[in-house]
This record gives structure tokens, C-alpha cells and sequence, in this order.
């Protein structure tokens, strides 16, 4: 692996990355993935399944068992090649969900430890100081004590010190989470923008798939150690491979049943459900004749007559949801769907339909995906 290498523009490479605790506990089984120059890759999945771990490894704050890690076409951690380099080595720097902002310091000596480590000058610590500050807003604030600032202030701030010696690589670990719902969907706009004009190479960790899904070029999919699926946002949400990718990134209905016959030229495929009904499905991967399920998200499912080709059912809505941006119903469709034969739909909150109320609810095989075994 060459620096900089033109053909592949790739700054992070893992490769077969293991973390092992002990013998029984395997926090990071056998992971592997790039990161392109530029590229903002969300690693998302539940708690404890290794994407902090994973994260820590790339800063060089935890050691592998295994595998190895390259920034820039440099080693940073080989077992084969006995390479360990230290994590203030590497070149990269770390935002925390904690923030780590000093509270007995100002806003400027707090993005300005970076740059003293280094033993910058005096004029380019200034320089970087209020480069940084000024992309993340916080320039008036620069002599304000860091014990005074908002919460959102100090991710500001935290976020300014980790860009301000322009470090190769940025990586973020859940730095929104302690932030309340409607500053931090402001913080992801903000975030995905300044990493974007900057050109910022990132790689985020959160457990929140709206988030995953909102700021990221790709994301990675973790469940107990081990990456799922990998893919755009629309990827992941359209053309899930599996059912813990279904369930885990948005809401999506399950429907057990059997393939029936090949695809056809266009990719669709009959599924037959387990109350015998047969829908047109589209295979998101590789077929191997043992798939017993199928995805539908419940945002792509129509209440009412549907168009020619769609795949229909029949159903009685036994419950309706306000949710403000949308309305959730549950639908009983006679032993099809999740368990207990009911579909969930989300639709826009007009034209609202009664609890009681016979309907039909469609969706094309595009939206009616085949899951892996």
C-alpha cells in the first residue's frame, strides 16, 4: 500500500481487525473496511456491538489482537509486521462524547492545547485558533471561561480543537448524544457541512440510525463484532440485507414465507407468505434457496386501492398513531406480517383514517425486499 495512492484515494484501511478481552470475549471479530479521502463512514450498530472499540483502535488508544490499520498508506498497526505506532504518532484527531473540554481555561487555550503540545509558534497557534473558531462560530467567544459555555458551545469548542492542527484524520465518537433533540439535529447539519468544506476524512461512531443516515457517505452496520452491511444510507435503507439490518435501521415490516421459483429478467422474485399468500419480491443480494423472509419499510406501504402490479392486502386497522410528522397505523392483515399477522404503515397526518376501517395496503416488489438467511 502506497501513500496517497491516486487509483484508490483511500486514507483508512482496516483489514481482518480482531479485539479480543479474553478468550470468551470477542469484542471486535475479524472487521475490515476503507475509508476514502473526503469520505464521512458512520459506523453505527446497538451498544456492545465493537463500534467504539473499533474507532479506539484506529486513534491507537486500544491495541488489537490481530489485523491491521493503515492511515495514508501508512502502518499504523500490523501483528504481521510487529507494528504498534504510538496514538499522538498518527496524525489523527478525536471528538468525545464527553466533550473533554477544560472548564479552567478559556475557549482559545482550550482549542489552543493542541497546537502547544506541538510546540507551534506563537503566531501560528493564533493563526489555527481562530481559523477554528471561526468555522464553528465561536470567534466572539474566544476569552469566554469554557465552565460558562452551553452544552452545544462546548462541542463547538471541542470540535474546533480537533480540527485546528489540521489533522489527517477526524474521528468522532457518539459526540451528539448528550446534546437535547433539537440542538442536535442542528449540530448534525452544522457537523456535515463543515466536514464537507473542509473535506474531512471521518469516521463517526453513534448508535442513532437517523443520525447515521442523515450525515454520512456510507455506513457500516455493526452487530456483535462483526459488520453486516456496508453501504450509502439509501443502500442500507432501501435494499436492507438481512433481517438485523431491517430491524435495527428504521422501521421496517417482516413477512415470513418461502421463495417460489427464480427471479424473473427484471431481478423480481415470487415469495409466498406464510398465510399462502404470493407476493413480487427483489433480491438485495446473492440467492441461495433458504431465504424465509421478506422487508417492507413501513413508509413505502399505501393505504388505499394501489396501482396495477402492486402487491396487496386486505386488512383492518386496529389501531392509529399520532406522531406529528406522521401517522402510525396498525393493520391487521389475517395472519401476514410481523407477529401476530399485523403491518405497521406510516403515512403523511392527512386525510386520516379510522380505527375500525377496512383497507387495502400496497407496495411494488421494489420496496418488498428478499432478506439473507
Amino acid at each position: 500500500m502506497t501513500s496517497n495512492d491516486p487509483d484508490t484515494g483511500t486514507r483508512i484501511a482496516v483489514e481482518n481487525l480482531v479485539v479480543r478481552y479474553s478468550r470468551e470475549v470477542v469484542a471486535v471479530d475479524g472487521v475490515s473496511f476503507t475509508v476514502a479521502k473526503g469520505e464521512h463512514v458512520t459506523l453505527l450498530g446497538p451498544s456492545g456491538c465493537g463500534k467504539t472499540t473499533t474507532l479506539r483502535t484506529i486513534a491507537g488508544l486500544e491495541t488489537p489482537s490481530s489485523g491491521s490499520i493503515h492511515i495514508d498508506g501508512r502502518t499504523m498497526f500490523s501483528t504481521a509486521e510487529r507494528t504498534n505506532v504510538m496514538a499522538e504518532q498518527r496524525g489523527v484527531s478525536m471528538v468525545f462524547q464527553s466533550y473533554a473540554v477544560w472548564p479552567h481555561m478559556t475557549v482559545f487555550d482550550n482549542v489552543a492545547y493542541g497546537l502547544r503540545v506541538r510546540k507551534k509558534s506563537t503566531a501560528d497557534i493564533k493563526e489555527n485558533v481562530d481559523r477554528a473558531l471561526g468555522l464553528v462560530q465561536m470567534r466572539h467567544l474566544a476569552d469566554r471561561a469554557a465552565s460558562k459555555l452551553s452544552g452545544g458551545q462546548q462541542q463547538r469548542v471541542a470540535l474546533a480543537r480537533a480540527i485546528a492542527f489540521s489533522p489527517t484524520v477526524v474521528l468522532f465518537d457518539e459526540p451528539l448524544s448528550n446534546l437535547d433533540a433539537k440542538l442536535r439535529a442542528e449540530m448534525r447539519v452544522e457537523l456535515r457541512e463543515l466536514q464537507r468544506r473542509l473535506g474531512i476524512t471521518s469516521v463517526y461512531v453513534t448508535h442513532d440510525q437517523e443520525e447515521a443516515l442523515a450525515i454520512s457517505d456510507r455506513v457500516i452496520v455493526m452487530n456483535v463484532g462483526v459488520i453486516e452491511q456496508i453501504g450509502t444510507p439509501e443502500e442500507i435503507y432501501n435494499r436492507p440485507r438481512n433481517r438485523f439490518v431491517a430491524d435495527f435501521v428504521g422501521s421496517a415490516n417482516l413477512i415470513k414465507g418461502r421463495v417460489r421459483g427464480a427471479p424473473g429478467p427484471d431481478g423480481v422474485i415470487a415469495f409466498e407468505t406464510e398465510g399462502g399468500q404470493v407476493l413480487q419480491a427483489i433480491a438485495s443480494g446473492k440467492l441461495t434457496g433458504k431465504e424465509t423472509e421478506v422487508a417492507v419499510r413501513t413508509a413505502y406501504m399505501d393505504i388505499g386501492p394501489g396501482n396495477p402490479g402492486d402487491n396487496q392486502m386486505p386488512g383492518v386497522v386496529r389501531r392509529r398513531m399520532f406522531h406529528g410528522d406522521f401517522v402510525q397505523y396498525v393493520v391487521d392483515c389475517g395472519g401476514i406480517g410481523n407477529g401476530g399477522g399485523q403491518m405497521i404503515v406510516r403515512r403523511p397526518p392527512t386525510n386520516l383514517i379510522d380505527e375500525g376501517a377496512n383497507v387495502v395496503l400496497s407496495f411494488p416488489a421494489t420496496f418488498c425486499v428478499l432478506l439473507e438467511a
